[in-house]
């Protein structure tokens, strides 16, 4: 295998900024036909870098890759000569209109700066060795997206075949994976720590996340439009959503969802503490409340291909938590406009700590379908396990919990064999936006 390391290109550990020598090393093994880029140990301050096809990027032992907190480094990837980017996609860099709904989707706006980029590349890897560590610092960008975000840690687009697997995302400045229109991704022992979203997903196919460790300030694993997805062993805690997620045969399977957060969401901060890159830490002002555990996702920033649902959880487990579901179309949730979920399923959950109740609020037009098998749930305090309008159908079967009751607003089936209260309500309920 070609293999090339940053350090024979000039990349050095002395604070300077390694951005053209990682990236002449990419191009030089991507010119070879392909290989590996190797991070020996230390740290190397960069801005973005590009991967390229069957080229894979390995952090070896107690390596970082430290990313520059001034957000202009990160401006410049689109000026490629070994790849160019066609004359329509760079075009948009510059024409996206403040407000409009799609600036997500547009490949080179300040939104999608990344510290390591992919765009259209094939059988690319991310890995990293014991204490393997990229770095986000925080980046400080006050064009970013709520006045302070900077670059993603990475961001993909368009990729087939992406394996990510074995390091630790720390203070990215946004998402710590932005990854959208990709297929055959496998995210694997992989932690993220602190930051935004632990990973997000767009219009992605034939994904795999596991054994991954998300201690985010933002949601843990996000994203919509997305067909054959397995989320499995990973442990989730956040101050946002566990799960802010839309797609159609979705199975999330032996994950330990919990709060409080360890870390705060950073819009929370000061805005000095934002600029400074201070720790989001508990502190008085921080909020540090989990707020849902699986929240719906499915806002109008893209069209979605498929009906969403086959939604399964199973073997769960979720303590100290807002809501268990957030599921809210009603027309007020602006990340719940697009097409709406048409089922949802839990298995063999084990849920504790629950302040609020379920959320199940369908489409008149699609009518939900939940099913709770072999559940506990407790809640917390006086308060109905579900709010639900316009549903096909609840189904209760071997579940436990402390408050049966079951508040309806729409005619819809509340079957199975375990005892529930169905209270009527007078009219359509409303809950809170997350």
């Amino acid at each position: 295998m070609n293999t090339f390391c940053i350090t024979d290109f000039g990349a050095k550990t002395d604070g300077t900024l390694c951005t053209a020598a990682i990236q002449a090393a990419i191009d030089a093994c991507f010119a070879a036909g392909g290989g590996e880029v190797t991070v020996p140990a230390g740290t190397f301050t960069t801005a973005t870098v590009r991967l390229r096809s069957r080229v894979t990027l390995h952090l070896l032992k107690d390596a970082c890759l430290l990313g520059s907190r001034d957000a202009e480094d990160y401006t410049h990837w689109t000026e490629d000569s070994v790849e160019p980017l066609d004359a329509e996609i760079k075009r948009l860099e510059t024409a996206v209109v403040a407000g409009d709904p799609f600036t997500f989707n547009y490949v080179c706006t300040r939104w999608r700066n990344a510290l390591i980029r992919a765009f259209g590349a094939n059988n690319i890897a991310v890995i990293g060795d014991e204490n393997a560590v990229i770095d986000g610092a925080d980046c400080y960008d006050t064009q970013g997206e709520e006045g302070f975000r900077g670059p993603h840690a990475i961001g993909l687009e368009g990729c087939t075949g992406v394996t990510l697997c074995g390091y630790t995302v720390v203070r990215s400045a946004n998402w710590a994976h932005c990854i959208f229109g990709c297929r055959n991704v496998t995210v694997e022992n992989v932690r993220v720590m602190g930051g935004h979203d632990g990973v997000h997903f767009r219009t992605c196919d034939h994904v795999v996340v596991k054994n991954c460790v998300f201690h985010t300030g933002d949601d843990c694993v996000a994203g919509f439009d997305n067909t054959d997805v397995l989320v499995e062993d990973c442990e989730i805690n956040t101050a946002c959503s566990g799960f802010r997620f839309g797609g159609t045969r979705v199975t999330v399977r032996r994950c330990r969802l919990f709060g409080p957060a360890e870390f705060m969401h950073r819009f929370s901060l000061t805005e000095e503490e934002k600029q400074q890159g201070a720790a989001a830490l508990p502190a008085a002002h921080h909020r540090r409340n989990m707020l849902s555990a699986f929240t719906y996702f499915a806002d109008e920033t893209r069209l979605i291909r498929e009906q969403p649902g086959a939604f399964l959880v199973e073997d769960c487990t979720v303590e100290n938590v807002d809501r268990l579901l957030h599921y809210n179309y009603s027309g007020n949730e602006v990340y719940q406009k697009n097409r709406p979920l048409h089922d949802i399923a839990f298995r063999n959950l084990k849920a504790t700590g629950i302040r609020m109740p379920l959320t199940l609020y369908g489409s008149p037009d699609c009518p939900v379908t939940a099913t709770f098998i072999n559940a506990h749930i407790e809640t917390v305090g006086d308060i109905p396990l579900m709010q639900a309008a316009y549903f096909e159908r609840i189904e209760w079967n071997g579940v436990v919990t402390a408050d049966p009751r079951v508040r309806v607003w729409t005619e819809g089936a509340v079957t199975g064999d375990t005892p529930v209260t169905v209270e009527t309500a007078d009219e359509p309920f409303f809950t809170e936006a997350i």
